[in-house]
């Protein structure tokens, strides 16, 4: 039994069965035993690949993306370039290096990593020695100060929500209880918990107050100081009733109760609540976009194709492959959909900006 899990069943024990969001919380951050404070999860020795690490050509994108923005705004000559969950800094190292392009944008920048793993903060001040000097915070409210590009690139997945399923009698708080033997197991709540939705027997509602509240902090401050927020993930760009609460350790897929603390334990974010709270908020919204659609209309297939005329055939053919992953729409073996149309890409912005790239025919500053 992990330490985790351990320390999990004495709580029940005590204190009774809980909510979701305290057991993702627990799961990812608790801090002896949670997945983030202790491992670098990250590639192929980890449990799982994200965009950044597949490609330079991601991070790239994003880049010029950020100094396109910077420009819409007037060029200003401070701008806090925030990351939130930063992972290994490799997003933020290939952004910095595509920023070169673009005069006087990165001299405007200071780069501002939300990160609360030690480990990661390690990892990531190694990646980004000789590039930048960034300055760590605890919190997303910290690292707000005046106009801001805020990157959220796998972040909002991480963030612990709640659940409630549709019953005879009515909405029950879904709960993480102990069965017969002991073990970890699912259960509802005895009492009402007084949502007004209609539902069918059976449905499942998720509640991300969490993210819904991160993205209304983050609207209201670019709505009133300036910038914009892009945020890439995995979810759906309509809301609607499902279980997406999901564990991932080696590659591969296992029970969010299987291994408290060895596993990532994540949800799909719903973009489109996700937008309503950022308009609501003081913000415009861009998008959402499939990941495919926004990086080919920021130029990826011309970047891949330029990187490729300076490669030797084995580095070409891993382009190619990049390439192909990044905006792949095809299932696979378990009829899962590819990167390029599970992923979403939405940003927010103060209202005055002009449409964003990535969401329209705008083109990007030259890539070298």
């Amino acid at each position: 039994m992990s330490g985790l899990k351990a320390e999990l069943v004495r709580l029940i024990q005590d204190e009774g069965p809980l909510s979701i969001s305290r057991y993702m919380g627990l799961c990812l951050g608790h801090p002896r035993h949670g997945y983030y404070m202790t491992r670098d999860p990250f590639g192929a020795q980890g449990d799982f690949t994200t965009a950044p690490e597949i490609s330079q050509m991601f991070g790239e994108m994003v880049g010029l993306w950020a100094a396109s923005v910077w420009q819409a705004m007037g060029a200003p000559a401070a701008l806090r370039l925030i990351e939130l969950g930063p992972g290994r800094g490799t997003l933020m190292a290939d952004v910095l290096r595509a920023a070169k392009v673009v005069p006087g944008f990165p001299a405007a920048l200071s780069v501002h990593l939300v990160e609360t793993s030690p480990v990661l903060r390690e990892v990531q001040s190694r990646t980004l020695a000789g590039k930048a000097e960034p300055v760590w915070h605890d919190t997303i409210a910290s690292a707000l100060d005046g106009p801001a590009i805020v990157l959220a690139s796998e972040f909002l997945d991480a963030l612990p929500l709640d659940q409630f399923v549709m019953t005879p009698q009515g909405w029950r708080e879904r709960l993480v209880g102990l069965d017969d033997r002991g073990e970890l197991a699912f259960g509802l709540s005895a009492s009402d918990a007084g949502l007004a939705l209609d539902a069918p027997e059976g449905a499942l509602f998720e509640q991300p107050a969490m993210a819904l509240d991160i993205v209304a902090g983050i609207a209201r401050h670019l709505a009133e100081f300036g910038g914009a927020g892009l945020f890439i993930d995995y979810g759906s760009v309509r809301s609607g009733f499902g279980d997406t609460l999901q564990a991932m350790k080696s590659h591969s897929f296992t029970s969010p109760l299987a291994e408290p603390g060895e596993a990532d334990v994540t949800v799909h974010v719903d973009f489109a609540r996700v937008g309503q709270m950022a308009l609501r908020s003081g913000a415009a919204t861009h998008g959402p976009a499939t990941q495919r659609d926004f990086l080919l209309r920021l130029g990826l297939a011309e970047r891949a194709q330029a990187l490729s005329l300076k490669a030797d055939p084995e580095q070409a053919a891993a382009i190619a492959a990049a390439f192909d992953r990044l905006i792949a729409q095809e299932k696979d073996e378990a009829g899962a959909p590819g990167m390029g149309d599970l992923f979403k890409v939405l940003a927010i912005s103060h209202p005055r900006l002009p449409p964003l790239p990535g969401f329209n025919l705008h083109r990007l500053p030259e890539q070298v």
